[in-house]
């Protein structure tokens, strides 16, 4: 397999350090095959925050295109972005995916709209919420796949940053998220960004905020494609020990683990 990382931000976003340059310097050094940038999305209306700014993503494309032909012989660069699903965006998913010159959309669901209409952080669910948030999250993953615009799921288990617990709403909602990746022909990605949050006592045992291990252990069941990616927020995070400690996680949970994706 090749050594590879899809999933990588720059100081753009926010909430990184570092930029293009920095990642493709720190790739170089670590042998990798191929870096695709993959920060997270504007949108024409510059909703959500911590992200770049609309202005910014053709700046951000021409950087990514010009490492892309400077190191062209040493190093595949891949241009990407991290977005979330939005179902009034479909236009704008065709766009940057038809005229931009992307190469793939990672799907990153950061935010989610529940049954009564109200916009969800996942990465901070409303107090009192219980697992039946997790089949609404499940649900809004379905949609989005099934536009057909993103070959990669990142972190498909980052709900489970919040303490739910695991019951049967989480055995359907992985039904649910794995049935959808095989018919669409999605990769999931198991996200080193969890394991740098550390171990954490949850309601379901000690664990990493994700990967969740019951989740996986149905993904290694299901036979499905997985990538591990870093989800870099710092260079020196590119090939760090976290990464190490998802292909450890990966060969314990006998997953099936690819390096490469459909593109755009």
């Amino acid at each position: 397999m090749k050594k590879v990382n899809y999933h990588t931000h720059t100081a753009l976003c926010l909430h990184a350090d570092g930029m293009e340059t920095d990642y493709a310097r720190e790739a170089l050094s670590a042998r990798l095959d191929v870096l695709g940038f993959s920060d997270h999305a504007p949108f024409p209306d510059n909703r959500f925050d911590l992200r770049m700014q609309y202005e910014q993503l053709d700046p951000y494309l021409q950087r990514v295109a010009g490492l892309r032909s400077r190191l062209a012989g040493r190093l595949d660069i891949l241009a990407g972005l991290e977005i979330e699903y939005c179902p009034d965006m479909l236009p704008y998913y065709r766009t940057l995916c038809e005229k931009r010159n992307l190469d793939y959309l990672i799907l990153g669901q950061h935010y989610f709209t529940d049954s009564s209409g109200a916009l969800v952080n996942t990465f901070r669910c409303p107090p009192g919420a219980d697992s039946s948030l997790v089949l609404e999250y499940a649900r809004s993953v379905q949609e989005g796949l099934e536009t057909g615009f993103f070959p990669v799921l990142a972190h498909p288990d980052v709900i489970f940053v919040n303490d739910l617990g695991w019951d049967e709403n989480c055995e359907k909602a992985t039904d649910i998220i794995l049935r959808c990746a095989r018919e669409t022909k999605t990769v999931l990605e198991l996200n080193a960004n969890g394991v740098r949050r550390g171990k954490k006592q949850f309601s379901d045992g000690v664990r990493y905020p994700y990967p969740h291990p019951l989740f996986w252990k149905r993904v290694a069941k299901s036979g499905l494609p997985v990538l591990i990616n870093s989800d870099c927020h710092n260079p020196s995070f590119l090939w760090d020990d976290a990464m190490l400690e998802c292909y450890w996680l990966a060969r314990q949970w006998n997953l099936c683990l690819t390096d490469h994706f459909r593109r755009s």
